[in-house]
């Protein structure tokens, strides 16, 4: 009835069906992970660093489209762990040799950490590649470790027992052991004995430089996207699929063809005082060259905080001269001169220098009634937690605003790249950068005609092992109309993994009033009327991230959620 266009709606459990008839040649042949499917036949392997690799695959989804029945295709990569003897990888992952020298307790922790749940296989045993799962590491050495042999008492060390049941000397008795099985009966392999099982998906957060690596195999010129996707249609050779078959489903080596038209470029608004007061973005790139912003954001005291030990303090001076001089130059009401010069801070007391330079600053502000308005932090390029950790002291404990900026941007003094940060700050201390033409003279179909509020949501989920962190929720909704350009923010910790968004509307109890609605939507729906003066008359609201399993779930739940907390306004206006 649906692909004959009698029914509406697709119906999901017979697409899930057809999804998984889909999907049984190619678990048999590949190593499935959620809706992709990865093999190193696929196409190379490149290292990732740390023991890792990245291995390609490609994404498959049946999706119902106006077309009929649709097979999605997509190349996609993840990572996997090298299969490595264990020393091997232990070494790439310190970044040290450790074939002739015991491991500090720290680099044992890291070692066990990166190696609980791994798979290995035992190569003392000949052709006889037992499989174990790691549970731990031992804090003895080889050399140290014993077990007992019967119920008498008697015990023998690890180094012994290899020799006399398989003839095999230890070398590296200075290493400890793995420990597989369970914690009651521990078995104890060798690190020199055991080698990664391959096949293993590493589904733990990847470092800096290996999302880097992993995203230049991955990022591709269309053409090329093309090709490869084509290939991999070919490849599959879904016609022979026995599975498929039988369901009676055939599926084209062609790509779908699709009628599309190139939307034109909307032209953009800047502010009078500039040379240039308009322009039309080309190829979807435009600069600041003779423009101003259309409002300026005011920064009247600010001050830098560099954390790169490679950054000079002249440097970090020069560089902040520029960057003001560009704030102001761009249209905002910038001070050329900081509160405090510029201060170099050790990465690992990040919150001890912000909250002591604060506090400083704050002693020259106070008594004039000033705030401390911007902290701008120059960072190492790979900082690991420091941005997270600036970002949370600044904005949790300070309540200041940040703009963090990579020692690579610093060293280059470029105008291009002071022109961007100035962007970013001014939207930051709640100027605006620019607006669309169209919203100005009432263009805009759906959105112009009478005051609208976007919103737009998602949910960031904490990484597969991170048990016992919440799920964090987060709402924007713009408080400007017609131009739809400045947005205000909520975020709200829920449960783990929970995409259904719990906040969006509440009850809370009051002890005068009784029940009282809250909630996010209402929170940044009286905040549009503050802003504007006018109650929305139309929301359009953007959902991110959901499932097509999900997907009709999340639209009750929070459709019903936004409209509660709407009625009331509805029962004072005339429109719906």
């Amino acid at each position: 009835m649906f692909l004959a266009g009698r029914h509406a709606e697709a119906p999901q459990e017979a697409l899930q069906v057809l999804d998984i008839v889909l999907r049984e040649l190619p678990s048999a042949r590949y190593a499935p992970f959620g809706r992709s499917f990865f093999s190193p036949d696929l196409g190379r392997r490149q290292p990732l660093g740390d023991g890792l690799e990245s291995w390609r695959g490609f994404y498959q989804s049946i999706r119902p489209t106006q077309m009929g029945l649709s097979l999605n295709i997509d190349m996609s990569a993840t990572a996997f762990i090298e299969p490595l003897p264990v020393i091997d990888y232990a070494a790439q992952l310190l970044r040290s040799d450790i074939h002739s020298r015991p491991l500090s307790d720290a680099e044992r922790v890291k070692i066990k950490k990166a190696l609980r749940g791994v798979k290995v296989e035992v190569t003392h045993r000949g052709n006889m590649r037992r499989k174990y799962r790691i549970s731990g590491l031992t804090t003895q050495a080889t050399r140290e470790l014993t077990f007992p042999v019967d119920e008498g008492g008697t015990v023998k060390s690890v180094v012994q027992y290899f020799q006399e049941t398989y003839g095999f000397a230890i070398q590296h008795t200075y290493l400890p052991c793995l420990q597989v099985g369970n914690q009651q009966r521990p078995n104890y392999l060798p690190m020199e004995v055991c080698k990664i099982v391959e096949g293993q998906r590493y589904s733990k957060r990847l470092n800096q430089n290996q999302i880097r690596a992993l995203l230049d195999e991955t990022c591709q010129y269309p053409r090329d996207r093309e090709r490869d996707i084509t290939q991999m249609v070919k490849h599959n050779a879904y016609q022979e699929d026995p599975y498929a078959k039988e369901f009676g489903i055939k599926i084209s080596d062609c790509l779908a063809s699709v009628d599309a038209r190139i939307l034109p470029a909307p032209r953009l608004k800047y502010n009078e005082t500039g040379r240039e007061k308009d322009c039309i973005p080309r190829v979807g790139q435009w600069n600041m060259m003779n423009k101003k912003m259309v409002n300026g954001g005011k920064v009247r005291s600010w001050m830098c905080v560099n954390f790169a030990r490679n950054v000079p303090d002249k440097l970090a001076r020069d560089f902040c001269h520029q960057l003001a001089q560009m704030c102001q130059d761009s249209g905002m009401d910038f001070a050329l001169e900081p509160v405090l010069p510029p201060m170099s801070a050790r990465p690992d007391q990040v919150e001890r220098a912000l909250k002591a330079r604060y506090h400083e600053a704050m002693n020259i502000l106070g008594p004039q009634r000033r705030e401390l308005d911007l902290l701008i932090g120059i960072l190492p390029d790979n900082n690991g937690s420091l941005y997270g950790d600036l970002k949370r002291v600044c904005e949790i404990d300070l309540g200041i605003v940040s703009q963090c900026c990579c020692t690579k941007q610093v060293f280059k003094l470029n105008k291009q790249i002071y022109a961007n940060i100035a962007l970013k700050i001014n939207v930051k201390v709640g100027g605006r950068n620019t607006v669309l033409v169209d919203a100005l003279s009432r263009r805009i179909p759906l959105v112009t005609d009478r005051p609208t509020i976007i919103f737009g949501a998602d949910v960031t989920h904490p990484h597969p092992g991170e048990d016992s962190s919440p799920s964090i929720a987060a709402v924007v909704a713009s408080q400007d109309w017609p131009e739809v350009t400045r947005y205000a923010g909520l975020v709200s910790a829920q449960a783990h993994r929970q995409e259904l968004i719990e906040d969006l509307y509440k009850v809370r109890q009051d002890p005068q009033k009784g029940p009282v609605s809250s909630g996010m939507i209402r929170e940044l729906l009286i905040s549009f009327k503050k802003s504007t003066g006018e109650k929305p008359q139309r929301i359009i609201f953007y959902r991110d991230g959901v499932s097509e399993g999900q997907f009709y779930q999340v639209l009750l739940f929070e459709l019903n959620a936004i409209r509660k907390p709407v009625l009331p306004w509805r029962q004072t206006t005339n429109h719906r």
